[in-house]
């Protein structure tokens, strides 16, 4: 985890009344203003956003900074910022002012890396999941087996121009040739740094020990070397968090000293910087750890698709995140609709179209990608795209959250059948307690029970899984400042940061429509009332209950199950502004062939929900 800080001048964060927090995004610097409430809890009171001031013509990412600053408080009727309009005030009196403020950013095209091991399924996939939870895009991995002559990795190199390189390679005290055979590559690459030219690229090596001194002696004079411990010290071990600490440290050092105006920054803030993801994937791992839930979250933004997974393996906790880099809902649009194939997203509207008018929405999305669905039709042409984005991430970080390549284990036959296989997912759907969803098209969709349908359409839950979405997309803040302050962090979490969609209850099995699947009796535990559910495959039905239930089982169908066991009598669940998803759909999720039929199944799901005003 990361370094816990406490800023100048505190001895407690209970000390701590007023926080303010900014995200500087590539194109918006988004800030939020938490204070101590009189009963000791921490809200969220104000939040405010302001272009990000990067790039030309004003080259400072402060000036964007204090614009954010300024809404914030004039929203909030509360001085914050000096006459000026050019420095945070400290607090005085409880009227003015802020105790600390703190930062993320992902600016500027964010951290970018390259990373280098010896095999590709074993080190150099130990490289890319340290990477990737250090908070930064992965532009390529190398590796001795990667199938690319070495004049082609040395061109690559060069061509990528990465903020930071990661070499890893061999477990401790095994061979060092290969690992040397990498080092002797970046080294005739002579890799530049993508921001500044002044300095040498950050390179970190993380592999066998014994074979340091040599990576040194080719390393140290081409570019700045930090060696720290083995990712892979064994094959059955993965020690990933000290290079993802050392990959920020770089981060702060090199990447953000460099761009515009952020020296400055280093300077207003009361703790270090942290990349976006890095401070997401924060977050995410301590609200994973502090409720003990198996949690996946996905943030799909204009460009790039981030899924992040927090899961309880051999009573330890093991995160990962992916970067879809190709997958969004503006930029990356036609990529998705590329890799998905178009009868893929065809399939999720129920209207009368076709693949030219579907290629058309497309090209006009790609011509003004910033802009958003103004009549229905289009808004379910992009909620169908963002159904395959999401599948589509999704399926990538499941080939990533795998147990370790390599890994030797002794195995019984009685447990053959129950462990994670190396090299398989650790993401197991029945065991999935918790979906967080974020980015513009979940968190601002018209209705919030769109974001459920697009959720459970593209994650296929299995089970019971609970949905929820990022109201404003604040979990960057409440990462950083779960360095500082983590019960602010976590009460703003839970309180003023998630929305409970409701849970998902999906029986997996298979069985022709309008067969009787499931009876159950549900009691909402607020106010007693009952509702008695009968669920028939092929139909979804929703209990509107916010709060929490009790969910009695009468019935199940033989060939359905709703935990890995099979059979379960009785469940307490959490509603939400949907309420209870009763999904008999089955899994996989099969939509008819035929396209009258399809339509007329989807827009009968779409009504069970209330997705949209009409459906025609």
């Amino acid at each position: 985890m990361s370094k816990t800080n406490l800023p100048k001048g505190f001895s407690s964060p209970d000390e701590i009344k007023t926080i303010i927090a900014t995200d500087c995004g590539s194109t918006t610097t988004k800030a939020i203003l938490i204070e101590k409430q009189p009963n000791g809890e921490y809200r969220l009171t104000t939040r405010g956003e302001a272009p990000t001031t990067v790039e030309a013509p004003l080259e400072d990412v402060t000036i964007g900074v204090l614009n954010a600053f300024r809404e914030v408080q004039e929203l909030r009727n509360k001085k914050i910022l000096t006459d000026d309009y050019k420095n945070l005030i400290k607090p005085d009196n409880g009227k003015e002012g802020v105790d600390i403020y703190v930062s993320t950013s992902s600016a500027g095209g964010g951290l970018q890396m390259v990373v280098a091991g010896v095999v590709k399924e074993m080190s150099a996939e130990s490289a890319q999941r340290a990477a990737l939870g250090g908070g930064a895009i992965v532009l390529d991995t190398f590796a001795v087996n990667d199938g690319r002559k070495p004049f082609e990795r040395i061109e690559k190199i060069r061509e990528l121009r990465p903020d930071i390189i990661l070499l890893s390679g061999g477990t401790d005290g095994g061979t060092v040739k290969h690992v040397v055979e990498m080092a002797q590559l970046i080294a005739a690459a002579k890799p530049q740094p993508r921001l500044g030219i002044t300095y040498q690229l950050p390179v970190i090596f993380a592999g066998n020990k014994k074979a340091t001194d040599e990576v040194s002696r080719i390393l140290s004079k081409v570019v700045e070397l930090r060696i720290t411990e083995n990712l892979r010290p064994t094959l059955d071990e993965e020690n990933l968090q000290p290079t993802r600490l050392i990959i920020q440290d770089l981060f702060l050092e090199h990447v953000m000293a460099q761009a515009p105006g952020y020296k400055k920054l280093m300077e207003m803030v009361d703790v270090e910087i942290m990349p976006t993801p890095a401070a997401v994937g924060l977050i995410m791992q301590k609200i994973s750890r502090k409720n003990n839930i198996n949690l996946v979250g996905v943030d799909i933004g204009g460009a790039t698709t981030d899924v992040f997974s927090v899961i309880k393996q051999d009573e330890e906790w093991v995160f990962n995140r992916s970067v879809s880099a190709n997958y969004g809902m503006s930029y990356s649009i036609a990529q998705v609709l590329k890799d998905a194939g178009i009868e893929n997203v065809l399939r999720w509207i129920p209207f009368n179209t076709n693949i030219v008018q579907l290629r058309n929405a497309i090209k006009n999305k790609m011509i003004r990608p910033t802009t958003i669905p103004y009549l229905l039709k289009d808004l379910m042409i992009e909620q169908a795209i963002c159904r395959e984005a999401l599948r589509l991430s999704f399926d990538q970080h499941k080939l990533l959250a795998v147990g370790l390549k390599g890994k030797q284990k002794e195995r019984s036959i009685s447990d053959a059948f129950s462990q994670t296989e190396s090299g398989e997912t650790i993401i197991d759907m029945f065991e999935l307690d918790m979906i967080v969803g974020s980015g513009g098209v979940l968190s601002h969709a018209p209705r919030r029970n769109q974001s459920a349908m697009m959720m459970i359409d593209a994650f296929e839950p299995y089970g019971f899984t609970l949905l929820t979405v990022d109201s404003i997309f604040m979990m960057p803040h409440l990462g950083v400042l779960s360095t500082v302050h983590e019960k602010a962090a976590t009460e703003v979490f839970e309180k003023d940061c998630l929305v409970y969609l409701g849970t998902c209850i999906a029986p997996v099995g298979k069985e022709k429509d309008g067969i009787k699947i499931m009876e159950a009796e549900v009691i909402d535990l607020d106010t007693n009332q009952k509702y008695d559910v009968e669920l028939l495959a092929g139909e979804i039905k929703v209990v509107p209950i916010r709060g929490n239930a009790k969910i009695n089982i009468k019935y199940l169908h033989k060939k359905f199950k709703l935990s890995k066991e099979g059979k379960v009598e009785s469940k307490e669940v959490r509603g939400g502004v949907v309420g209870l998803i009763f999904d008999g759909r089955g899994r996989p999720l099969e939509l008819p062939k035929n396209d009258s039929e399809r339509k007329e199944k989807l827009n009968q799901w779409f009504k069970s929900i209330n997705m949209y005003p009409e459906n025609k």
